[in-house]
């Protein structure tokens, strides 16, 4: 009770700096955005050295290899963060817009504009570059934003928080827009949950244990960001080399993310000719493969157990299944599938049309690497997450998404008869 207590206040200070960014101008938050990007690039010798006392306490600890990797803070990392915000500040600010005008028969001009969210709860774990991600699309939303980051980023996270709060007092905006939960306690998950009446929104962005309790426990709406489970199947009319570029760059690029390659279906006509070209680029990129009876009667691969077809690995292994058709490579991801992200492989346009119609995930590709997930690279700036529910987002989640409309109408003195 006393976490709960402790969190009131700032969830307090958080919905009066929302209505104080109600009334900010774009030109504001976008000054916030622009500071936020130059401090980050001034001030990376002191974020680098924060971070490093997360990486050693957490090597320390023994965490695995992919959350060590989710966890460091580099160079790269930094510069895609600035580039981030840089083309944040350039959007259009959705706040304000109106939509959908129309004018009524009685001369009645209603429309619906869009309007910030309110306050919102973001529960995460290892990533600190998504401390500056979700803070950045909350503030061009119009939203304040309430933070509990995992306890293996607590001084990457102090760092940033004060940077960007920073940056929006530079920009004469609340500094208490963007607040860090001050514990790592689980208990403040808790807390969050029960702010009902203070936070208008929770989004939980973790393994599924942590997406579990705050569905259970809210006491307000959850967009969760689920795990990816993500499929490539491969069609019997694929392009056998471009299929192989595909699911490597899925699979190795960087296999810690929730959008990497997990499984691959392939059609058995092509499984002889397709799989041993597979496995040979999986082999030098250190990928470990698991596969059904036929898989394994075709390249050295693990029997695969009943578990690894739902199992999101983060980690360099892959478990491939040969389908007879479409239809099962349909009726597995139907299945199997935790609709997050999912693609097809083939030159056969009907195939591709239909893959794209039925297959139920926040995004479905043709010929294209999972990877393409991502609030960045689909456009959006960046994103405080990818939503694999349906209501209020499905797949990233940007600006846009962090807003609903409400209706506005203009009249000359009309009354209802």
């Amino acid at each position: 009770m006393a976490v709960t207590t402790d969190l009131k206040p700032l969830a307090h200070a958080a919905q009066a700096a929302a209505r104080q960014l109600q009334a900010a101008s774009p030109a504001a938050k976008n000054q916030a955005l622009l500071s936020m990007a130059a401090r980050l690039g001034a001030q990376q010798e002191a974020l680098f050295q924060a971070n490093q006392k997360d990486l050693e306490a957490a090597q320390a600890a023994g965490l695995s290899p992919a959350k060590l990797d989710r966890l460091r803070l580099s160079p790269k990392v930094l510069a895609d963060l600035i580039t981030g915000l840089e083309q944040l500040a350039a959007m259009p600010d959705p706040v304000g817009a109106l939509e959908e005008v129309q004018v009524r028969p009685n001369g009645l001009l209603v429309g619906r504009m869009r309007v910030p969210l309110g306050v919102i709860g973001f529960i995460y774990e290892s990533r600190p570059n998504a401390t500056v991600e979700a803070s950045a699309i909350s503030l061009k939303a119009g939203n304040a934003i309430l933070l509990r980051g995992g306890k293996e980023a607590w001084h990457s996270n102090q760092a940033l928080v004060h940077l960007l709060q920073q940056a929006l007092a530079e920009a004469s905006l609340p500094p208490e827009a963007i607040q860090l939960v001050p514990t790592t306690d689980r208990q403040a998950v808790l807390a969050m949950c029960h702010l009902g009446g203070l936070l208008d929104l929770i989004i939980p962005r973790g393994g599924k244990e942590l997406i579990e309790l705050v569905e259970r426990e809210a006491r307000m709406p959850v967009l969760a960001h689920a795990e990816g489970v993500n499929h490539l199947y491969v069609d019997q009319s694929a392009d056998l080399e471009m299929a192989v570029q595909i699911a490597l760059n899925g699979k190795a690029q960087r296999p810690s993310t929730c959008n990497s390659l997990e499984k691959v279906l392939v059609h058995q006509a092509i499984a002889p000719a397709f799989l041993p070209r597979l496995a040979q680029a999986m082999q030098e990129a250190g990928v470990e493969l698991r596969g059904d009876e036929r898989t394994c009667a075709l390249i050295p691969a693990k029997p695969a157990s009943p578990e690894d077809w739902q199992t999101e690995y983060l980690d360099l292994i892959l478990t491939i299944k040969v389908v007879d058709s479409l239809e099962e490579a349909l009726t597995h991801i139907a299945r199997y599938g935790s609709h997050h992200t999912e693609a097809i492989c083939t030159q056969h346009y009907p195939h591709a049309m239909r893959f794209l119609r039925e297959v139920d995930a926040s995004l479905v590709l043709v010929n294209a690497s999972p990877r393409f997930n991502d609030g960045f690279q689909l456009g959006l700036g960046a994103e405080i997450g990818i939503s694999t529910r349906k209501l209020q987002a499905y797949g990233p989640m940007g600006v846009k998404e962090l807003t609903t409309t409400k209706f506005v109408a203009l009249g000359q003195g009309q009354v209802r008869e």
